[in-house]
């Protein structure tokens, strides 16, 4: 197939970014010609709540990839949708995952497909965003209303889309591994190249820090006396996308300075190896979420995980066989963790996420997605 696939990418860093070179490159391995169309300027510096947009590391030369899409310029818009349409790609595949985008998205997937050749997939993250604001509802109906298909990767945003367009062609699929940070290393290798103590047993909370994604529970759940008593610590492990004196003061009140490790930069993809290598167990204690990118990346790593029962966690973190699915208590999240260490799960746990893994790969999800592609007339 010839495809186009509109979203973030490089020079562009994050989640996002990492999804749609991955996703890029699966379908070349299936042999299909791929081009992806990214922004020239993606969110203004004032809606951007951390401290770059852009990624450090080098260009990758394995992919085609144009800047050229203008998030706010309804001139680029139909520029960018007449250029597309010329150029009768089998399918326009677009990431979703905020309401911001929905006009611009949803012009260029109108013009598109006035060519009858292009059909339009859009591989949806959220549809509700986590930090609502007005319009949004407005914004979601005119882009949702412009496409042919959506695949989804957690039940929850599957159905959100019926409140929306519920005629829609969807396919429920699961966010394939990241398997793109490099193999596994030891422990040992990694709390050394972090300079951690060998002797210490480390937490990891992973990603941009929001305040949907709890870790002002987390640290209110860490203050439990069972995991002060032990040799424990928590590795905060990115970037703040929101004012930091509310969590530092939560580890001034709970005297937890000795045992948190802040690393509140981003961190760079040939990092992420080594945060996830030196920690025992992954905890994601999110207040809502779709699906997350980092669950993705404890799977390739082959890392116990600890998540809340919201959204679409509990899908793909099944409930003592890779990790623990807990309420969003800090107490019952102090249970958890409490169990892990003092009954050694950590083995039992692996052994679970080794079988579970095999379900998320690549190859399927280009597989579904060529599927309901062909289901379009």
């Amino acid at each position: 197939m010839k495809l186009t696939i509109l979203s973030t990418a490089f020079p562009y860093r994050g989640g996002i970014a990492v999804f749609t070179e991955r996703l890029a490159r699966a379908f070349q391995q299936a042999g299909d010609l791929v081009r992806i169309s990214t922004f020239s300027l993606q969110y203004p510096n004032l809606l951007f709540p951390g401290k770059s947009q852009y990624s450090s590391s080098e260009s990758p030369n394995d992919l085609d990839i144009i800047r050229e899409v203008n998030s706010i310029n309804p001139f680029n818009w139909i520029r960018i949708g007449l250029k597309i349409r010329k150029q009768k790609p089998d399918a326009l595949i677009l990431k979703y995952w905020i309401p911001f985008l929905g006009p611009c998205l949803g012009t260029i997937s109108r013009i598109v497909k006035g060519n009858n050749h292009t059909k339009v997939l859009v591989v949806i993250d959220n549809l509700i965003p986590h930090e609502k604001r007005f319009g949004d509802n407005l914004l979601n109906k005119y882009f949702v209303n412009s496409v042919d298909a959506f695949f989804a990767m957690s039940e929850s945003v599957y159905n959100d889309l019926n409140h929306f367009n519920a005629n829609k062609k969807k396919m429920l699929g699961v966010h394939p591994l990241y398997d793109n940070f490099g193999d596994a290393i030891s422990k040992s290798e990694a709390k050394g190249v972090l300079n951690l103590d060998e002797e210490t047993n480390y937490m990891l909370f992973f990603g941009i820090i929001r305040k949907y994604k709890g870790l002002d529970t987390l640290l209110k759940a860490f203050a439990d006396e069972r995991l002060q008593s032990q040799n424990l610590k928590l590795i905060v492990a990115g970037e703040f996308y929101e004012n930091d004196k509310p969590y530092l003061d939560l580890i001034t009140k709970y005297n937890l300075s000795d045992s948190v490790v802040l690393h509140t930069n981003f961190i760079p993809d040939k990092d992420v190896v080594n945060y996830f290598c030196a920690a025992d167990i992954i905890v994601q204690p999110y207040k809502h979420a779709t699906q997350s990118g980092v669950t993705q990346i404890a799977y390739h790593f082959e890392k116990p995980m600890l998540v809340t029962n919201v959204g679409g966690l509990a899908e793909i973190v099944p409930h003592n066989k890779v990790g623990y699915v807990t309420s969003q208590e800090p107490l019952n999240i102090a249970d958890a963790i409490t169990d892990f260490y003092l009954n050694n799960k950590e083995n039992d746990f692996i052994a679970g996420i080794k079988e579970e893994k095999k379900k998320y790969s690549w190859e399927i999800m280009v597989l579904n997605i060529k599927k309901i592609l062909e289901s379009i007339h």
